[in-house]
């Protein structure tokens, strides 16, 4: 079976559109999927500092075109997009510590991590606050409390260090990053059509 690994930080619009739009794809092709919480922000950091003086006001009139693509892309998945929030940019380390608590359970980390994206892109919900992420684990049957208290532990924040670390190692530069059979990479929801394409050329044999 085709692996596919779906690196991703909360705190990006256009993973949330990507997180939506590979389902069908993984349900098409069969292939299995792995999600890789990891925090984007220390990629960027590590490998490209350059985003950050893509978002100075120099950068203006590139990023209104940005948002309005990023509108446009949403309506054709059928998502609602209330983006940028008042809580732009998200740190995110307490929301992907919450989603690395959950890691070793994938049905409830897609779960959590669904009704996080729509909290902060739909609802405008601020992921920054932990009181918020509880909240959220909560609505979907989650143990919030509880995964917060995890969140806290050493353990998790050196399984998110260590996702964030294996990414970068493996030449990620932004999220979200997608792997299939672990070396072809793949960045972004645009090359989502190139994910589907490798999926099927692994499955003919390469």
């Amino acid at each position: 079976m085709v692996k596919v690994e779906f690196f991703f930080d909360l705190s990006s619009p256009w993973t949330r559109l990507a997180f939506h739009n590979i389902a069908p794809i993984i349900a098409e092709t069969g292939a299995a999927i792995h999600w890789r919480p990891f925090l984007v922000g220390g990629v960027f950091n590590a490998v490209n500092q350059a985003v950050y003086a893509s978002r100075t006001e120099a950068a203006a009139p590139r990023l209104r075109k940005s948002f309005e693509w990023l509108r446009e892309w949403a309506e054709l998945a059928g998502l609602p997009m209330n983006f940028p929030s008042p809580h732009h940019p998200l740190k995110s380390v307490a929301a992907m510590r919450f989603c690395c608590a959950l890691e070793a359970d994938q049905a409830q980390l897609h779960r959590f991590a669904a009704q996080a994206f729509h909290a902060y892109f739909a609802d405008q919900r601020n992921l920054d606050d932990v009181a918020c992420l509880i909240a959220v684990a909560d609505e979907c049957g989650l143990p919030g409390a509880a995964i917060a208290a995890r969140a806290q532990s050493d353990e998790v924040k050196a399984a998110l260090r260590a996702n964030t670390d294996e990414a970068i190692a493996r030449g990620a530069f932004g999220s979200p990053t997608i792997f299939v059979d672990d070396k072809h990479m793949y960045f972004g929801n645009d090359q989502l059509p190139l994910v589907r394409q490798r999926i099927e050329k692994q499955q003919r044999g390469g």
